[in-house]
């Protein structure tokens, strides 16, 4: 492939990841929210496969689009069924917002202009850092790797206690 079509396809998920993030931001509808997320992630994943960041995109993919943006959607789900309620929000600080983005656009603009010279490298990555990543983890850094499971296995065995749903108990009950 030639630099012209990598180019084109590099802005076309740039520009898909940014008008869906925008639309995270923007849209009263909560459940048209989520599903805008779920484009920003994976236009964020192809934005790291540009950077030769593979393990990255796909650890992208699978926690954010594959864990928490399901879980997001659930819970969005099961909210609104609970409360008989209408999930829309309305947008708040508006103005704050916007110089945000003003000041970081400015910011972004200034970097590629005036600092050009970071980004024109003929050097690029050869090859994929997966199997490095899977040898390290399994080898050198396999005692904190476990204590890590361990530790979500025991959040999530908390979370799922503290979810249940008891009826409040009498006092002379036991």
């Amino acid at each position: 492939m030639t630099d012209i079509t990598y180019t084109v396809i590099f802005y076309l998920f740039a520009a898909i990841t940014v008008f869906s993030a925008a639309f995270v931001v923007f849209s009263k509808n909560i459940v048209y929210s989520a599903f805008s997320l779920l484009f920003t992630f994976f236009g964020v994943a192809a934005l790291y496969v540009f950077l030769s960041a593979d393990f990255i995109a796909v650890t992208q993919v699978i926690v954010y689009v594959g864990g928490i943006l399901v879980l997001l959607l659930f819970g969005v789900m099961f909210t609104n069924k609970i409360m008989m309620t209408e999930l829309k929000t309305d947008v708040l600080n508006i103005v704050p917002g916007v110089l945000l983005l003003v000041a970081i656009t400015g910011g972004l603009i200034y970097t590629f202009l005036a600092r050009a010279d970071w980004f024109t490298s003929d050097n690029r990555l050869q090859g994929s850092v997966v199997e490095r990543i899977g040898f390290e983890t399994m080898s050198r850094y396999v005692l904190p790797f476990e204590m890590i499971s361990i530790l979500l296995l025991l959040a999530l065995i908390g979370a799922a206690f503290l979810a249940r749903f008891d009826k409040p108990r009498k006092m002379n009950e036991k």
